[in-house]
């Protein structure tokens, strides 16, 4: 069985890490796994190639990102958040990698990495692990408040267009014509597949939920003492960390953070930050803070996760919550709304707290809870055995293997 992973992005973070880790661990099972990328870093891992070889590839990545957002100049008041339109990319169908394949499965294909129009000619099985909202809408990743992927798009609130036949609407018909009706989807969480069912594009498709998965070998728990020492981190309070990739990605929630620990004794609790934050806004907050900056390798990330006693994920709308189930295996509950992907991981009060959707004061509530629990090292066992039981990279990488072999027998 030869799998082709094809993954835009960086490797070493966001959507791009996790599929790794799903091929890391299919070959774990013995499965020819390969990935075709146009990530710059390949991990030392010779069953990853790379688009980005020379200068000149970069030249070429750089201006076909630069064609997909000239299409977006035809919307100068647009919100300024990420919109991909799938006419630009690769024709990885050129490539020996393809051509020695028995399944392609797609995950997060942007960056201007795969034109839509090249899945058209696949002439092999196609599994598309779905990893944030834009495969079923018309260009955003996250359609927050709009529902109309249910309707075809048009309008599109995040263009703010006022029209019905807007670059929303193109990019959605575009993706009726040349998408293959025979593919099989996979939502990362019971949340994004019930978008996927419900919209314009995927309602006729096998759509089916396999969880997101996590590397659990890089992932584990150290003393909390030793992380904030190595970490430089000097207080005897209680620690609440809050990160992602990007915090100031609007769906990232991090304005219910700042409302909710406005509740908190800034006497009892110290703040950790990872990710862009702004220092101004960290400092306004009032509490003893660090801020780690943007962290890129697992050992940074397992330190921060160890040192704090809770993670919170304010995420107002989020495909998975990689974040959340990171500081589990690390043995630090975690506080989150219940609701979208995160709500598949947090089991409420077994090991971490799901607050009520979207309420700042109940995050609040959710932090103290976590914070003063009598059995608080209780949460922290549960909460490494949910993610050692349900998300680990070979339990995951078992149930695709699962999916291929229904695949390659033309179920």
């Amino acid at each position: 069985m030869k799998v082709l992973h094809i993954v835009a992005g960086d490797l070493s973070g966001g959507a791009a890490r996790g599929a790794y880790w799903l091929h890391s661990g299919l070959r774990e099972l013995e499965v020819d796994s390969k990935v075709f990328t146009n990530s710059k870093i390949t991990l030392g891992d010779s069953n990853v190639v790379t688009t980005i070889k020379t200068k000149k590839d970069k030249a070429f990545k750089m201006i076909r990102g630069q064609l997909d957002n000239l299409l977006l100049l035809l919307y100068p008041k647009r919100k300024q958040i990420i919109f991909s339109t799938g006419m630009f990319g690769v024709d990885f169908k050129k490539t020996k990698e393809y051509e020695e394949a028995d399944i392609v499965h797609l995950h997060w294909i942007n960056g201007s990495f795969v034109n839509i129009k090249h899945l058209a000619k696949i002439d092999k099985p196609i599994v598309w692990t779905l990893r944030d909202m834009w495969p079923l809408t018309g260009g955003c990743h996250y359609s927050m408040e709009c529902e109309k992927y249910k309707t075809g798009c048009g309008n599109c609130e995040q263009l703010r267009s006022s029209s019905s036949y807007d670059l929303s609407k193109f990019v959605l018909n575009r993706k009726k014509k040349y998408l293959p009706k025979n593919m099989k989807l996979v939502g990362i969480s019971n949340w994004l597949s019930e978008r996927a069912k419900e919209s314009e594009l995927f309602k006729e498709f096998d759509i089916r939920t396999i969880s997101n998965n996590i590397d659990t070998s890089e992932f584990f728990s150290i003393d909390k003492k030793i992380a904030r020492d190595i970490l430089g981190i000097k207080t005897q309070k209680k620690i609440v960390l809050v990160g992602s990739t990007s915090l100031k990605d609007f769906y990232k929630g991090f304005v219910k953070f700042q409302e909710a620990v406005k509740e908190l004794d800034k006497s009892k609790y110290f703040l950790c930050f990872f990710g862009n934050v702004d220092k101004n806004v960290a400092e306004e907050l009032g509490f003893e803070y660090k801020s780690f900056g943007y962290l890129n390798d697992n050992i940074s990330l397992r330190l921060a996760y160890s040192s704090a006693d809770v993670f919170v994920a304010p995420s107002l709308m989020d495909a998975f919550g990689k974040t959340l189930a990171e500081s589990m295996t690390c043995g630090t509950p975690v506080v989150c709304f219940d609701a979208t992907g995160p709500k598949d991981i947090v089991t409420h009060k077994v090991d971490g707290y799901k607050a009520k959707p979207f309420e700042s004061k109940d995050l609040a509530c959710g932090i103290e809870w976590v914070l003063n629990v009598p059995n608080y090292d209780e949460l922290c066992t549960n909460a490494r055995e949910k993610v050692m039981r349900e998300f680990d990279s070979r339990v995951v990488a078992g149930k695709y293997v699962e999916l291929y072999k229904e695949v390659l027998n033309g179920n």
